[in-house]
């Protein structure tokens, strides 16, 4: 049944010198709004103990637009402001519902520059976009059309390192699902091999950060001799910042391909929860799973698998799929990550990321079927193990359920 969702559709522009100037300056007073309203906030708070409304921070942004040291606030389109107070009250909202940290104040060479336009503050007519305080409309570069007869409800323009500029097209689209099929997947992650699927499937990792790094140490080192301050200093900055966008391109665009294709050829597909933050404070490791990007790798299954019909499943992070022998259900005791094979003491010889593929799928379908999780849980009276893992040994192993 096909579904209604908001999707953003993100193209590159080419703005005038005027549009280049006016856009360049809103940025500019949106993070000086974020960063006031913020310190007011937090003087509040840490001052009095008492917390500021939106309806207080919009009522500020007003009087500060009439002191004479602010006025130039006034010059911008107000919307684009108005949106960077909410989303600093998004960022306490979530602060206080402990599901992220406190809010940072914006950095002006280390923050993304971006403002966002809600409906009254910009025109779309005849599949051209002009932003408030604009005479002409931008100059996009439509590289794939928006769905036929929807119209933007928000527009958000940005600019990254490089110095490219981008508008995101935020639009009501409605998503087909995906012919049904009964193949199901086993998604192991890795680093010599990006991902090994349980069909014995290995993708190869690109290893986009590696191809270029001789490249990048190049530029960097380059960068560290200009004068701070200096022209030159800013044009190898900017190469530096090229040379990462293209890294970052490459990769977005071949986990995109690669995600894409799981969905479509699978009903279920099966993945590990992996603590990608943990992983990374390993310093002989963080590097490689840095470029390996399993997180956006997860991102992309998770909302592609909601968008086309599909279900995904994560399996706890303790699960021992690397360390489970699917052929008998033995859990083997030491298994370091140098070892890329080994025997069961069944006979059984497995290639270790096939198996863990494997295990994963056996253990996602047997979630799937009886709805338990895998997870550890409290071990039984009876076995002296938990129930998932009693369930996912007799699935792995090919034996009937009591």
């Amino acid at each position: 049944m096909a579904q209604q969702v908001r999707r953003a559709f993100k193209y590159r522009f080419y703005p005038t010198p005027e549009q280049a100037q006016e856009l360049a300056r809103t940025f500019g007073c949106v993070r000086l709004v974020y960063n006031k309203a913020l310190q007011e906030r937090t003087e509040a708070w840490y001052g009095e103990k008492r917390r500021i409304s939106y309806a207080e921070s919009s009522a500020q942004l007003t009087q500060w637009k009439k002191t004479e040291q602010l006025a130039f606030l006034g010059e911008v389109s107000s919307v684009p402001l108005q949106q960077a107070l909410r989303h600093l009250q998004m960022a306490f909202a979530n602060f206080f519902a402990k599901r992220t940290k406190y809010p940072r104040f914006k950095s002006k060479k280390k923050s993304r520059t971006s403002a966002e336009y809600t409906r009254s503050a910009f025109t779309w007519r005849d599949g051209k976009l002009t932003l408030a305080k604009m005479a002409e409309p931008l100059d996009i570069v439509w590289s794939r059309p928006l769905p036929e007869g929807v119209e933007p409800s928000t527009t958000t323009v940005s600019r990254d390192a490089a110095g490219r500029w981008f508008v995101s097209l935020l639009c009501e689209d409605v998503v087909m699902p995906a012919p049904a099929t009964t193949n199901a997947v086993g998604v192991d992650a890795g680093l010599a091999s990006l991902v090994t699927l349980s069909t014995g499937e290995k993708v190869t990792n690109p290893r986009h950060e590696r191809r270029d790094r001789e490249r990048l140490a190049r530029a960097q080192r380059e960068l560290s001799r200009k004068a701070k301050g200096s022209a030159n200093r800013e044009k190898a900055r900017q190469t530096v910042a090229r040379i990462h966008t293209r890294i970052a391109d490459r990769r977005r665009d071949f986990l995109h391909k690669l995600t894409t294709r799981l969905v479509r050829e699978n009903q279920t597909v099966v993945i590990e929860d992996l603590t990608v933050r943990n992983l990374v404070q390993n310093h002989s490791l963080a590097r490689a799973v840095s470029d390996a990007s399993w997180a956006e790798l997860r991102t992309m299954l998770e909302y592609k698998c909601d968008w086309y019909g599909r279900e995904l499943v994560v399996v706890d992070r303790w699960f021992p799929s690397s360390k489970l022998c699917g052929a008998c259900g033995r859990i083997s005791e030491k298994l370091p990550l140098d070892i890329r094979e080994w025997t069961c003491d069944c006979g059984a010889t497995h290639d270790r990321d096939v198996n863990a593929a494997n295990n994963l799928l056996a253990a996602g379908l047997a979630v799937s079927a009886c709805g338990d999780g895998v997870r550890p849980q409290r071990e039984s009276s009876r076995t002296g193990q938990s129930s998932v893992k009693q369930e996912t040994q007799r699935v792995t192993a090919g034996l009937p359920r009591p």
